[in-house]
Parts: structure tokens; C-alpha cells; sequence
């Protein structure tokens, strides 16, 4: 009965961090990029949301300017990687750990910063899961869309094929570079837009908000992914699955800490999660996939005997 009760919120958070994981897609999936700034843009898109908001601009003006922030520290990752010739993977921790400063300053030194939700009307909030259930939801539907129609533009196309062969890309006359620093920025843009909306939820924004965030979204790709492409492999469904694995990743969360799990260990749970879904496929190609044997040619020039 608990566990039901419960429901509909782990719902609500599931949809919210599987907007994030869709950012996480599109860096870890589409650019191949392992990304490590989501732990930093999400929470910048959080304090933006609520100090906006605390400030009396209106919830969608709060949620672009939470966009337009994420994606500025999409750039900086982007310009670190492409400009500098650092590394993407250590780009991505410079920029999470410039952004624990920036964050900070944004909450005017303080580690936490509230919103009435009675006084302040929000897009969504824990007191009606229902609702938010439906507001997160159709969010996320506008989003799916955006990128579904982006994605099949000229520039979305080389964008993709920078990340499937970025050497063959160059050679067609492709500013892979560029390319780069435009999929990180709406990659870490829906990061942010995510926080904004797990900010409103919460009714509040913290420093230690998108701590392990990546992980999170790690396990929502595995998670959908395993499921989505055995139904269709497409784009659309791809996102969707991704979507679906941040549900059932917090209807999971929900549970084990329904069984009395300690809250101090969920963390750990996760990365298991995600090691696991990262270690079945080599798993299952490395003991349980039987070996073809090469087929036998007769060779034309012995007399009918055998050439392996």
C-alpha cells in the first residue's frame, strides 16, 4: 500500500530525470562524448529557476533563462574540448567544478534557496504528483518533438554523423568542431531545463543538487535502451525508452527505499546498476554467444579437396 501511494511520485521524478538522461543521450550516444558537466548544469538550472522565480519573473521566462544557462555551460565544456585540446571527459570536470562557484553565487552564498509553492504558482510540485505527472509530461513530449524535428535537419544530420565517424565527417567538409560545442550546449541546455523542473518540483534548489547525476542518466539510457530496441530502433523510440528507464529507475529507487534500505547506500546502488547494464552485452558476446564456424570453400584448383 505504501509502495503505491508512493507511485505517482516516483513517476513524477522519473519523468524529470529522464528529461535529463534524454541530455545525457544525446552527449554519451549521439556526439560520444562521456559528458561529466550534467552533475554541474543541472544544478545550475535549478538555482536559476528558483532565484528567477524568487525574483518574480514568470515560470516559462524562468525555465528559458534555466535553458540559455545550461547551454552556456554546454559551450564552455565544448570550447575547453574543441579550442583547447582538452580532453572531453576532463572538459566536462573543469566545467563541473567552475560551476559549484557559479552555482553558489547564483543562490547568493547560500547552500539552499526555497519558493512558496502556495504564494508562487508554479509549473509543478510534489504537494499534486498528479498534476505534475501531466505538466512533466507534456514537457517532455515538447521536447522529444523539438529534437525529433531538429535532428533530421541538415544540421542536426552532421551533427549525428560527427559522432558516428568524425574523421569521415572532416573529410566531407564538416566543422566537426563546431558541431561539438552545439551538442554539448543543447545537450547540457535540456540538463538544465530538467533541473528548472526538478527545482519547482522540490520547491527549492540546492549547491549538492546534481550530485551523481550522471550516473542517474546513465542508468535511464541502459535501462530504456535495453527495452526500446527490442521493440524498434529508431530515434523517437530511442528517447522514449530513455524516458521510460528514468521511470522505472526511480519506481525502483522508491522501492528499495520502501524495503528499508539506508538512503546512504542508494548511491551505490546506482552505479551497480549501471555497471550491469554496461557488463551484459559484453557478457553475453563474451560466454554465451556461440562462435559461427567459417564456412569450408572447395578450392577450384586441387581436385575437389577443401581450403579453409
Amino acid at each position: 500500500m505504501y509502495f503505491l501511494n508512493a507511485l505517482p511520485g516516483a513517476v513524477a521524478e522519473g519523468l524529470i530525470w529522464g528529461l535529463m538522461a534524454i541530455g545525457v543521450y544525446i552527449s554519451y550516444k549521439i556526439l560520444d562524448i562521456a559528458d561529466l558537466t550534467v552533475d554541474g548544469s543541472i544544478c545550475t538550472g535549478a538555482c536559476v529557476c528558483i532565484m528567477a522565480i524568487s525574483a518574480g519573473l514568470p515560470v516559462w521566462l524562468s525555465m528559458i533563462l534555466a535553458l540559455l544557462a545550461g547551454m552556456l555551460t554546454g559551450v564552455v565544456t565544448g570550447l575547453l574540448h574543441t579550442a583547447l585540446g582538452i580532453p572531453a571527459i576532463l572538459a566536462g570536470i573543469l566545467t563541473q567544478l567552475m560551476l559549484y562557484t557559479v552555482n553558489l553565487s547564483i543562490l547568493g552564498g547560500k547552500s539552499l534557496q526555497t519558493v512558496n509553492a502556495r504564494a508562487v504558482p508554479l509549473l509543478l510540485h510534489m504537494s499534486n504528483n498528479n498534476g505534475a505527472i501531466i505538466a512533466a509530461g507534456a514537457i517532455v513530449v515538447l521536447v522529444i518533438v523539438c529534437l525529433r524535428l531538429f535532428f533530421y535537419t541538415e544540421v542536426g544530420l552532421t551533427l549525428k554523423s560527427t559522432g558516428d565517424n568524425p574523421d569521415m565527417s572532416r573529410a566531407q567538409g564538416v566543422n566537426v568542431e563546431l558541431n561539438k560545442v552545439i551538442g554539448l550546449a543543447i545537450a547540457n541546455g535540456i540538463v538544465a531545463l530538467a533541473g528548472a523542473l526538478l527545482a519547482q518540483y522540490k520547491g527549492s534548489a540546492s549547491i549538492n543538487d546534481g550530485r551523481g547525476a550522471i550516473v542517474i542518466g546513465l542508468a535511464a539510457i541502459f535501462i530504456g535502451l535495453s527495452v526500446s530496441m527490442k521493440i524498434k530502433s529508431n530515434f523517437v523510440v530511442s528517447l522514449i525508452g530513455v524516458i521510460g528507464g528514468g521511470i522505472i529507475y526511480y519506481v525502483i529507487y522508491n522501492f528499495v527505499i520502501l524495503m528499508g534500505l539506508k538512503t546512504d547506500y542508494l548511491k551505490m546502488l546506482s552505479a551497480i546498476i549501471v555497471a550491469i547494464f554496461l557488463a551484459v552485452p559484453y557478457l553475453k558476446g563474451k560466454y554465451f554467444t556461440k562462435q559461427k564456424a567459417l564456412p569450408v570453400e572447395v578450392c577450384p584448383d586441387a581436385g575437389g579437396g577443401t581450403n579453409a
